[in-house]
C-alpha cells in the first residue's frame, strides 16, 4: 500500500473518530459545549498557524506544525513540514531550527533557522500567534456589530406581556403588539429611551395613545388607552398606589440590537478591542499580584470563601472555567458568545507577549536584547542557559496557577453571568 494512502487512511480515521466524540459530547452536553470546544481548537490552531505563515514567508525551516501535546495520533509530512495532532489539546507549536544559539544545526540549513533570520523577521515571527489573536479579536468583534448588533438605548422593543389577574390579555395584547416590536413613537413623541415610553404611558392613564412600531421592515400603528395601575394587579399586588392615576399596558421593554454598517463598525471594533485591552493589562497585574495569590490559596482551603461574590468577581479561571463560561454564553445569546471569545483572544494575545521565556514574548525581549548589544556590526549571542532560573520560577508560578484555578474551577465553580 502506497504511503499516501496510508495517510489517507489514517486521516479519515482520525477525522471520523472525532466526529464521533464531538457528537456524543453533543448528545450529552448539548449544542453549545462542542462549538465552544471547537471554536477555542481552532483558535489554537490559528495562532500557530500565524507563526507557521510568517515563518515560511520570512524563508526560514518549518520542520513540525503540530496542534496539541502528547503522543502522536496522527502526522503526515508534505513538502518539507510534518502535520499533525497530538492527544492532548492544550496548545499547539510551530517548530523552526534555531531557536537558541546552543541548537546543533547542520550548516546546510543554518541560514533558514531562526537565529539566523534578521531582527525584524525575529520580532514578527514570535509575535505572529498574538497578532492572530488580535485579528481573530477584531473579526469577532466586527461580527457582534454588524451582523448581531449591539443594545442601543433609543432602540427600544416589547421584550414580553405582564400577565394581568382577571385578564385574559393586557392593554398591549388586546391592541395588537408583539414581542420583538420597536416601538418608535408614543403619541407623536419620538423614543429615545425607555423611560420615555414609561412616561408617555403614565401619562395618559384612561386616555388613548397612538404606539407607532416597526416590525419585521414595516411601520404599523397602533392605538391603546393605559390602564390606571391602581387597578391591575399582578400576582395580587396593584402595580400603582397613591391618589395620582398611572397608566399601564402591560408591556416589559428592553434595549434591542441595532446593527451597524461596515465602517461604523470598523471604528466602533477598534475602540472596543481598546477597552477589552486596558481590562486585561488591569486583570495581569491583579493575576499576578500578591494579593491574589493569597486569595487563591485561601480559598482552596476555604470552601466558603471560593463562593463568595466578591472573590468570584476577581478570580482567574482555567481553561475548563472558560470552556464553561463560553458554554454558558453560548446557550445565553449568540452575542454574549462572541464577546466572551473576544476577549480571551484579547487576554491571550497580550499575555503571550509578556517578556518571560517560554512565551513568545520571551523571544522578542531575548531579540531586542541581542539587537541593543550588537557592536560594531557584530552579532550579540544571548546564552539562554543563564536564563533558566528566571523560566523555572515562572514556569512554576504558572503550574500553581494552572492546579489552583482548575481545583477551584471544578470544585467550585464561578456562577452563571449570564443568569
Amino acid at each position: 500500500m502506497s504511503s499516501f494512502s496510508t495517510t489517507r487512511r489514517s486521516l479519515l480515521g482520525l477525522i471520523a473518530g472525532t466526529v464521533l466524540v464531538v457528537g456524543a459530547l453533543g448528545a450529552v452536553a448539548g449544542w453549545a459545549l462542542p462549538v465552544v470546544v471547537a471554536t477555542i481548537l481552532l483558535m489554537v490552531m490559528l495562532h500557530e498557524f500565524g507563526h507557521f505563515i510568517v515563518a515560511k514567508r520570512a524563508g526560514m525551516l518549518v520542520t513540525d506544525f503540530f496542534v496539541g501535546f502528547g503522543p502522536v495520533l496522527w502526522s503526515t509530512t508534505w513538502g518539507e513540514t510534518r502535520y499533525g495532532i497530538r492527544l492532548l489539546p492544550l496548545g499547539g507549536y510551530v517548530k523552526v531550527p534555531g531557536m537558541t544559539w546552543t541548537d546543533d544545526i547542520d550548516p546546510v540549513i543554518e541560514s533558514r533557522t531562526y537565529r539566523s533570520a534578521s531582527y525584524p523577521r525575529k520580532v514578527l515571527f514570535a509575535s505572529a500567534g498574538s497578532l492572530m489573536h488580535m485579528v481573530i479579536a477584531f473579526t469577532l468583534a466586527g461580527a457582534l456589530l454588524m451582523v448581531v448588533g449591539t443594545p442601543q438605548p433609543n432602540a427600544v422593543g416589547v421584550a414580553g406581556f405582564e400577565v394581568w389577574s382577571g385578564h385574559v390579555h393586557n392593554v398591549a395584547q388586546e391592541a395588537g403588539l408583539h414581542t420583538g416590536d420597536r416601538i418608535l413613537r408614543v403619541d407623536g413623541v419620538t423614543v429615545s429611551s425607555m423611560q420615555t415610553v414609561i412616561d408617555q404611558v403614565r401619562s395618559h392613564a384612561g386616555r388613548p395613545v397612538t404606539l407607532v412600531v416597526e416590525r419585521g421592515g414595516q411601520t404599523l400603528s397602533f392605538a391603546a388607552t393605559p390602564a390606571d395601575g391602581r387597578h391591575i394587579l399582578v400576582d395580587g399586588t396593584p402595580l400603582a398606589t397613591g391618589a395620582t392615576p398611572q397608566g399601564y399596558l402591560g408591556i416589559a421593554l428592553s434595549e434591542l440590537n441595532v446593527r451597524q454598517s461596515l465602517g461604523s463598525a470598523t471604528v466602533h471594533a477598534a475602540v472596543m478591542m481598546g477597552d477589552v485591552i486596558r481590562q486585561t493589562f488591569a486583570s495581569l497585574g491583579h493575576v499576578f499580584s500578591p494579593s491574589e495569590v493569597h486569595s487563591l490559596a485561601h480559598q482552596i482551603l476555604d470552601p466558603s470563601a471560593a463562593r463568595s461574590p466578591a472573590a468570584q468577581a476577581t478570580r482567574p479561571e482555567s481553561i475548563v472555567g472558560v470552556i464553561r463560561i463560553a458554554d454558558q454564553a453560548a446557550t445565553t445569546n449568540i452575542g454574549a458568545l462572541l464577546v466572551v471569545l473576544m476577549s480571551l483572544n484579547i487576554f491571550v494575545g497580550i499575555m503571550n507577549m509578556m517578556p518571560l521565556l517560554p512565551l513568545d514574548g520571551g523571544y522578542v525581549a531575548i531579540a531586542s536584547y541581542e539587537r541593543l548589544r550588537r557592536r560594531q556590526g557584530a552579532s550579540h549571542q544571548a546564552d539562554i542557559r543563564k536564563l533558566l532560573p528566571v523560566v523555572y520560577v515562572f514556569v512554576t508560578m504558572l503550574a500553581l496557577l494552572f492546579a489552583s484555578t482548575l481545583y477551584l474551577d471544578i470544585v467550585d465553580p464561578i456562577t452563571n453571568p449570564f443568569k
